[in-house]
This record gives C-alpha cells, sequence and structure tokens, in this order.
C-alpha cells in the first residue's frame, strides 16, 4: 500500500546495447559461461582455438598454395593466408553463433529480464576469445619471419579487429532476431558464412580481381566491408615482412572508413530491427 506522498513513475525502459555494456558484470559471467560450455568434456579444452582454424589452413595451403601454386606466386603466403583466415573466421563465428544465440538461450529468455542483446553481444566476444590463440600463431610466425611493425601497423590490425566485431555484432542482432520466428534465416546466414572466405582477399591478393572485374564492380568488391578489414590485417602482418610485388589495396584507409561506417550503420540496424521484434520473443521461443 502506498503513502500519502508517495509517487508512481513508469518503469524504466530498456536501452538496448546501452543496457548490455550497464551490466558488464553479467556480460562477463555470460562469455565465461559459453567458453566454459564450449570445452567441457573436451580432452584437448582450448587447443581446438588452434586446431580448427590450422587444419582449415593447410586444406587451403595445400590446393591453393602448392596445387595451384600460389605459394609461389606470394610471397610468404603461409603468413598472408593465416592472416586473411583469421579475420574471416572471427566474422563466421561471431556471426553465426550471434544468429544461434536467442534460439539457444531460449530457456534463460523466458525464465528471466536480462537485455536480450547481450547473447549476441556475448557471441562476437566469445568468438573474440576464441580468435585471440590464432592471433597469437600469426603474430609469433610473423616475428620468427622477421616482422617489425609500427604503431601504424598496429592501429590497422585493431581498427581490422573493430570492423568485424562492430559487423559480426550487428548482423547478429539483426539475424539472430529474425531467427526467431523464422528458422530459415540460420540457414540464409549459413550461405553468408560459406560465401565469407571467398568474397575477399583471403586466399588470393585483391589484384587479382581488380585484373579480372570492370572497375565499378572493383570499387563494389571494396565496399564489402570484410575486404578492407582483411587487407587491414595483411597491411599489419604481411606488409611489414616486406613480400615482393605487394601493393596496399587501393585507397586503403579511405574505404577502411567507409567498411567501419557500414559497420556502424548495420550495427544500428540490427538494434532497431531487434527491438522491434522483441516483443514476440517470449512467444515464439
Amino acid at each position: 500500500m502506498s503513502t500519502p506522498n508517495s509517487t508512481l513513475s513508469a518503469p524504466a525502459r530498456a536501452s538496448g546495447l546501452a543496457d548490455v555494456f550497464r551490466r558488464r558484470y553479467l556480460l562477463t559471467l555470460l562469455v565465461r559461461k559459453e567458453v566454459q560450455i564450449r570445452y567441457r568434456g573436451s580432452l584437448l579444452g582450448w587447443l581446438w582455438s588452434y586446431v580448427k582454424p590450422l587444419v582449415q589452413f593447410l586444406v587451403f595451403f595445400v590446393a591453393l598454395g602448392v596445387f595451384l601454386g600460389l605459394n609461389g606466386q606470394i610471397d610468404y603466403y603461409p603468413i598472408y593466408l593465416l592472416a586473411g583466415i583469421t579475420v574471416v573466421t572471427f566474422f563466421n563465428e561471431a556471426f553465426a553463433n550471434g544468429t544461434r544465440s536467442l534460439v539457444d538461450n531460449a530457456a534463460l529468455i523466458k525464465k528471466i529480464y536480462l537485455p536480450r542483446e547481450m547473447f549476441p553481444v556475448s557471441s562476437m566476444l566469445v568468438a573474440a576469445v576464441n580468435t585471440l590463440p590464432q592471433i597469437l600463431v600469426v603474430v609469433v610466425i610473423a616475428a620468427y619471419s622477421g616482422w617489425r611493425p609500427s604503431v601504424l601497423h598496429i592501429a590497422a590490425i585493431l581498427l581490422a579487429l573493430l570492423i568485424v566485431a562492430l559487423l559480426a555484432t550487428g548482423l547478429g542482432l539483426l539475424f539472430g532476431s529474425i531467427n526467431v520466428s523464422f528458422r530459415d534465416a540460420q540457414s540464409f546466414v549459413e550461405i553468408i558464412v560459406m560465401m565469407a572466405v571467398w568474397a575477399s582477399p583471403v586466399m588470393y591478393q585483391w589484384s587479382m580481381v581488380a585484373s579480372e572485374m570492370p572497375h565499378w564492380a572493383f570499387i563494389i568488391y571494396r565496399l564489402n566491408p570484410l575486404t578492407p578489414a582483411v587487407e587491414l590485417f595483411h597491411y599489419g602482418i604481411w606488409m611489414p615482412l616486406d613480400p615482393g610485388g605487394a601493393v596496399a589495396l587501393p585507397n586503403l584507409w579511405l574505404f577502411s572508413g567507409a567498411a567501419l561506417v557500414t559497420a556502424l550503420a548495420i550495427t544500428f540496424i540490427g538494434q532497431l530491427v531487434f527491438r522491434r521484434l522483441e516483443g514476440r520473443f517470449a512467444q515464439d521461443l
């Protein structure tokens, strides 16, 4: 029973992503839980963070580097290939897991209240945690080969990771919210993930694309946010080794800025769609 001087106020409206970062402790617990669940009952544990990308690297290296001769055409091709795979693996894992995150946590969503955006964000952070060992492997191999980065090279690496993190989070919010009602979204995401490794210069050089595409198509290719993200990583890891004939992607920093703006816009759109569909989550799950 209220007192005469008490006042009633409307419940606070959720603030979306801002709520997630205001509850950083809860986000940390969720990330820790996801990491522990992933390796529970596993003999290799954290070693799987190294094994899976290294096996993928070996397959591509043998198929493209040895059989198709790219190892002889591109200096330090193993480092070039491993650097690109690291970026795309981060994106693919964060995006795919973010899309499934709400459905996978349906029981938790229906039992307690917490910002639902926390699940796609935690999926991105778990993917980042799993990517760190891969980055360490690339850096160690590059350092052994004579890698001596400048501040600009380190900045390029960090910018690449920021672009991928924002892009994957935004797409995770967008497709994750749609996937609650229409599970076809998950199959569509699997197609995007499959194409991502070929739609950016991971296993080949951008110059091979430029020579085969009309100028307008090459501009569209560079507007794909993953293309400058991968090339930023190459710029930071591979180019300090001074490979013969290496040239940075034309207007790399301009298109990197465009990629960052695109990633931010997709995050904003993903948040809008997420908030619009959020009221149906408990019912559809």
